[in-house]
């Protein structure tokens, strides 16, 4: 075989592989791209919608001790720097927020130690609406865990149970906080049922009010027994009424400030 002959053997040879080559690399990329393409719908398909269960705060948001939980302070302007910069001053304790076990202990895990497991869990919604239209400090209770056990099956090991007593609606109104003679009034748990939980192997409860007591509590019963023994609360919660009583995913966006008692989270819900 002549050598002209010989090279083009060789680059016929090259090429074939090449275009083989290529035509695999075109297959691989479209299947990658037709799975992302996928991907979404089935995630929509299988999931649902996604609600935002986090209230958008300032400093007009409602705090316990009625001083602004956030101020802002303006570090740069677009007009003068080319951009925008705040400063904040932020209470740990504010807005839609977490609070760790070392809120209400002494040694308790701080925020940004808390599992990340917990953080992505089952969501149960107790709906106590009912009863807290009769009265702003009503509480769930033991039958409230029981019944919504009878009606949708066992708590799911490390799920987040939260209270949805439509107090989220009286957000903008001074009845989320208060009476109008000024005294704190708002639903939240029992001790009692907040003990059942533990015992059930729920990590987290969530409440739509300003604390995980009531409002006329004497003694943060619940405060000082759930979160001593390791699990934790999330505090103002909104759009609760738009979930179903079992079937949700919580996604619980924690702070993570080395030391923190808790902080204002991000908390979205899928199902």
């Amino acid at each position: 075989m002549c050598n002209a002959c010989l090279i083009e053997d060789v680059k016929r040879s090259m090429l074939s592989r090449r275009r083989l080559f290529t035509g695999a690399m075109a297959t691989a990329a479209m299947g990658a791209t037709a799975g992302a393409l996928s991907a979404r719908p089935a995630l929509a398909q299988a999931n649902g919608q996604v609600i935002d269960l986090t209230h958008a705060y300032d400093s007009d948001f409602p705090t316990f001790d009625g001083k602004p939980g956030i101020t802002f302070e303006s570090d740069k302007k677009f007009e003068d720097d080319g951009y925008h910069l705040y400063k904040l001053t932020i209470f740990e304790h504010t807005g839609t927020h977490i609070d760790a076990p070392l809120h209400f202990s002494p040694d308790g895990q701080s925020v940004d130690a808390l599992p990340v497991q917990n953080l992505i869990a089952p969501l149960c919604v107790l709906d106590i609406t009912g009863k807290a239209k009769e009265d702003p400090n009503a509480v769930v209770e033991t039958e409230d865990i029981e019944a919504w056990i009878s009606a949708n099956g066992d708590i799911p090991d490390g799920a987040c149970v939260a209270m949805n007593s439509g107090w989220a609606a009286r957000m903008g109104d001074p009845s989320w906080r208060n009476l109008p003679d000024g005294t704190l009034a708002f639903p939240g748990f029992g001790k009692a049922a907040t003990d059942l939980l533990a015992q059930t192997g729920a990590a987290s409860i969530g409440v739509d009010t300003l604390s995980l007591d009531p409002g006329n509590s004497p003694d943060f019963a619940v405060h000082y027994s759930w979160l001593p023994s390791g699990r934790f609360g999330i505090e103002g919660l909104a759009n609760l009424h738009n979930l179903p009583a079992k079937g949700a995913t919580i996604f619980i966006g924690a702070p993570k400030h080395r030391g923190g008692t808790g902080g204002p989270a991000r908390v979205l819900a899928m199902y």
